[in-house]
């Protein structure tokens, strides 16, 4: 009966679902993610399986929810967000905040963690 509902999704898939839903284009949110551009887009189409710090820079410049972004990192088969990490919790933060990708980098530089993006 649940099947409908528990339809598995590619990263493609969900990514171009989220795109419609958020009226966003992928040129857009390759912009905001500072992710490199034929990277991305190789992401967007499926022809690269990228790490969790990518998919997290596409969430946060998507504005996704956690929720959301939970979904996303389970359909690009990386593990997902856990609250009781430190690092992870920068970016529950910043997801709840729609923070921009550099003001999430900044604040994890402050508070003396890695950032999602070099």
């Amino acid at each position: 009966m649940n099947q409908e509902s528990m339809r598995s999704f590619s990263l493609p898939e969900y990514l171009e679902q989220l795109l419609e839903q958020k009226g966003l284009t992928k040129a857009e949110v390759i912009e905001r993610s500072k992710l490199d551009k034929v990277y991305a887009y190789h992401i967007f189409s499926g022809r690269k399986r990228p790490g969790r710090e990518k998919i997290l820079a596409l969430a946060i410049a998507m504005e996704l929810s956690v929720e959301e972004t939970q979904f996303l990192l389970y359909c690009a088969g990386v593990r997902q967000l856990y609250v009781r990490n430190p690092w992870d919790s920068v970016i529950f933060y910043a997801l709840k905040k729609k923070m921009k990708i550099i003001d999430v980098n900044c604040l994890l530089m402050q508070l003396g963690e890695n950032v999602v993006l070099v």
